[in-house]
């Protein structure tokens, strides 16, 4: 019997790539859309490339009937999320939960609220949410109820350094994360800031010093190493579509050579499906994953004794969002963690 799955906010980015993955999940069946300002039009008006497929009407989330569903992806905007979600588990106590917003990755309420502006309104199911980096958390996702979905960010520099922090092989005091990510990070919303001529043929940076993603590698990255972990992070748009790179320099602990670094990660992720690491000495480009749930790592030496570059890169919409939401929900249900998002990365 096929799961069935609602999905809030299906008129964005990322639930279209939810939408998108989902169709061809052989144990999924979609049975709920929803999208308020869309509300009562088809997903093809929407979205043209789903014009062949038989898909539910996008509804409001008033108008769901949570008795319908099985598992729900939430793909809405940070702060409302909240609310939504205790509605659910009022409705259903039995619901299974990804949620892609920001809104319940942060165990420190605090932090949240500093961050994000505002206190956390659903204290008690913050408690029982388990964070979904899946190559890390898969074991506490196995029996979870409310998954939260990382960042897509954070994503690309955790994968790469959650494990040498682990090893103490990195020094912890001198972490550079420089990353760049394609404009669908920004989401589809009418933006000034986010018009063709606002943004081609230019690369900058934002949130320099006080993004909110900050916070999740503050979390993540003071669990890995058991110390405080602040390190630096630059986001930047670049004019292009999809993807996520991050150069992160590194100095290996006790002047530990790049091999070393390199040879920490290949063993730790030798036997994951949806993590590669290059030979040593190459670096991936944002091209090489796009379309697809993988994430590709490559280490190389500085040219300063001790230090070492690792480039990571992933699909903002897929392994930093969608694809990893669904690989959450396979690992949720007891699925091959593949099922239905093995897809290959499109080049050119």
């Amino acid at each position: 019997m096929k799961t069935k799955i609602a999905v809030l906010g299906a008129s964005g980015y990322t639930g279209s790539e939810l939408v998108r993955m989902l169709l061809r999940h052989p144990n999924a069946e979609i049975t709920t859309l929803t999208a308020d300002r869309r509300a009562g039009q088809e997903m093809r008006a929407v979205y043209p490339q789903f014009s062949p497929f038989t898909l539910p009407k996008l509804i409001s989330i008033d108008e769901v009937d949570w008795a319908a569903a099985d598992l729900v992806f939430c793909a809405l905007p940070h702060g409302t999320t909240q609310e939504v979600i205790k509605k659910i588990f009022a409705a259903k106590a039995s619901m299974k939960v990804v949620d892609v917003s920001a809104d319940f990755r942060l165990t420190d309420l605090a932090a949240y609220a500093k961050w994000y502006g505002h206190p956390h309104q659903a204290v008690d199911l913050q408690k029982s949410a388990v964070y979904g980096l899946t190559e890390i958390y898969r074991e506490k996702i196995k029996g979870a109820k409310l998954v939260a979905n990382p960042g897509c960010y954070t994503t690309c520099a955790q994968l790469p350094l959650i494990p040498l922090l682990r090893e103490k092989a990195i020094e912890t005091s001198n972490i550079v994360i420089d990353a760049k990510s394609g404009m669908t990070g920004a989401g589809r919303s009418a933006k000034e800031n986010m018009l063709f001529s606002e943004v081609s043929e230019g690369f900058h940076a934002y949130g320099v010093g006080n993004h909110r993603h900050m916070a999740e590698l503050d979390q993540e990255f003071s669990v890995a190493a058991g110390e405080e972990v602040l390190a630096s992070f630059t986001p930047h748009l670049m004019p292009a579509n999809r993807g996520i790179l991050s150069t992160i320099y590194v100095r290996g602990a006790g002047g530990t050579a790049g091999e070393v670094l390199h040879g920490i990660l290949s063993k730790f992720y030798a036997k994951e499906h949806f993590v590669h690491v290059l030979p040593f000495g190459e670096t991936p480009q944002s091209r090489h994953v796009r379309g697809s749930n993988m994430t590709f790592i490559g280490v190389a030496n500085d040219r300063k004794p001790g230090r070492a570059i690792i480039v990571a890169t992933l699909d903002n919409l897929v392994k930093g969002a969608s694809g990893q939401a669904i690989q959450n929900m396979n690992v949720m249900l007891g699925l091959p963690e593949s099922t239905g998002i093995d897809q290959i990365a499109m080049f050119p």
